[in-house]
């Protein structure tokens, strides 16, 4: 998971400060590892220079000035490639697999999450296609062999999380819109 992808995704909804951005991230992926201010706007700095975002105005309620920044249409067209991008299958991926089914319920709503679920549910099913015939090539050490059922064990797990949340995403939708 990119921290500049899901900022990207945060804006999709409207022009934001860090201290928003940041509340936002910890709020809604609570799962994920919080993030520190500091991250938050030196990833803002990056997209700005890239073109990705840019500055949408100044505000200061009660503390210092905060900047606000929005999406620009470059910005919009990289979120939309990335909520398109399927995540390499591999152990450990559910973080990175829940952060873009939220973003993408955030920019784009509930049938883009569901075509990206689709998508990587494909991905993992080819995956574990690929590491079943290895477990059967000649001379497949039992260490290979082990080795693939790892993985098979942890991206079976990853598929039924897919499936499930699947089912849920609609329910999913309404939680983090709230």
């Amino acid at each position: 998971m990119s921290t500049a992808h899901v900022l990207l995704g945060l804006l999709a909804g409207g022009p934001r400060h860090g201290y928003d951005l940041k509340r936002a991230h910890d709020d809604r992926l609570p799962q994920a590892k919080p993030l520190a201010y500091g991250q938050v706007y030196s990833t803002l700095g990056r997209l700005e220079r890239d073109g990705l975002v840019e500055q949408a105005g100044q505000d200061q309620e009660s503390g210092p000035e905060r900047t606000s920044y929005e999406l620009t249409a470059r910005g919009r067209e990289r979120l939309a490639a990335w909520l398109t991008e399927v995540e390499a299958p591999a152990p450990h991926l559910s973080s990175a697999l829940f952060s873009k089914v939220v973003v993408a319920l955030l920019a784009a709503g509930v049938d883009q999450a569901r075509t990206y679920l689709t998508a990587q549910r494909a991905a993992h099913m080819d995956r574990m296609r690929e590491l079943t015939k290895a477990k059967i090539v000649p001379g497949a050490g039992v260490g290979d062999v082990l080795a693939a059922d790892y993985a098979i064990g942890h991206l079976d797990a990853d598929l039924r999380w897919l499936e499930t949340t699947l089912a849920r995403v609609a329910e999913l939708e309404k939680e983090v819109k709230a």
